[in-house]
């Protein structure tokens, strides 16, 4: 723990928490049919998101997927809004229109989510050229999974990105699946950006994904980089899905992964491993923890009564955010 101060360690363990414990609600609860969005839950990939959030400014604007609960809590999103989006409420960041995979809020500097593969990539990098050309001391991060960075508009953004020499980070959360497709079925050896250029064009790096405190050290660089107007980032973030690709778990097709290997990864949890690490630096200890565990449990019940009760979006609303040409 000596490379981050306490406060630091604190706030990185209980930004994982919420998303874990939040995400275990949803799973829970989903099967009962309220929540009328597909959700795409990241049990066992909270420390990217906490750590890379944790080292952006209240300024900066951060671009999720369509696994994008974790990069919208972080951030700072509402929870309450994010449970409100889920039962379709009108109480929802995205007035119940969005659902789980287009969360956003702009105030939280949390841009938005996207289900579309690798969608979100070339809106981050116009972002950033849209800070540096106004001459903004801001920071884009975009979130995206190993299957978008075999996607073309990733190298083409990355290029643009290095050339304009943008304030932008590709934060790639490399879980080893897509959907149903392994890595090793996908890709020949690792990315060429890791080698194929000048590090004074292109910080690239890979971290321990189930580490929050070595990925925030990362993305620290990574962002005052940035800030200096040394151009762009990339981070591989090694981790692991251990539920499902959507929905509950136990909804996953069977027999497609090893399950020694979602044994292996569990784990590795990186809620369990900051803990330990807390308590061993004597940051906190077993009471520290319960308080902490009550008052998300407490929070989460509160957001939940609270879009149960919340009103869905009215009629005359339908036609809301709509262009129209008359």
């Amino acid at each position: 723990m000596k490379s981050i101060d306490p406060e630091t360690a604190l706030a990185l363990y209980r930004a994982m928490l919420r998303i874990r414990r939040l995400g275990e609600r949803i799973e829970a609860e989903y099967p009962e049919d309220e929540m009328k969005t597909p959700v795409h839950l990241s049990t066992g990939q909270e420390a990217v998101a906490a750590g890379v959030c944790a080292a952006l400014g209240p300024g900066d604007l951060a671009l999720g997927t369509h696994r994008g609960h974790a990069a919208y809590l972080a951030k700072g999103g509402s929870l309450p809004a994010l449970v409100a989006e889920l039962f379709g409420r009108a109480a929802g960041c995205c007035g119940g229109r969005g659902g789980s995979m287009h969360l956003a809020d702009l105030a939280a500097g949390y841009a938005g989510g996207s289900a579309i593969v690798g969608g979100n990539i070339p809106i981050a990098a116009g972002m950033a050229l849209a800070f540096a050309m106004r001459g903004e001391d801001r920071v884009a991060a975009v979130f995206f999974g190993d299957g978008a960075a075999e996607e073309g508009v990733f190298y083409e953004s990355v290029n643009f990105a290095v050339l304009k020499r943008l304030p932008v980070l590709f934060i790639l959360e490399n879980n080893g699946w897509s959907v149903c497709s392994p890595l090793s079925s996908r890709r020949a050896g690792e990315l060429a950006f890791h080698r194929g250029l000048d590090p004074a064009l292109l910080f690239s790096a890979k971290v321990d994904g189930n580490d929050a405190a070595a990925v925030y050290a990362k993305a620290g660089k990574a962002v005052r980089r940035a800030r200096q107007g040394l151009g762009p980032s990339l981070l591989e973030c090694l981790t692991y899905r251990v539920g499902g690709h959507a929905g509950p778990e136990a909804w996953d097709p069977p027999g497609y992964r090893d399950l020694r290997e979602k044994a292996r990864w569990r784990h590795r949890c990186p809620v369990a491993r900051m803990r330990r690490r807390l308590l061993r630096a004597g940051l906190a200890d077993s009471e520290a923890f319960s308080r902490m565990e009550e008052e998300v449990a407490a929070e989460i019940e509160a957001a939940f009564a609270l879009a149960r009760k919340s009103p869905f979006p009215g009629p005359a609303d339908i036609a809301a955010f709509l262009h129209s040409e008359q």
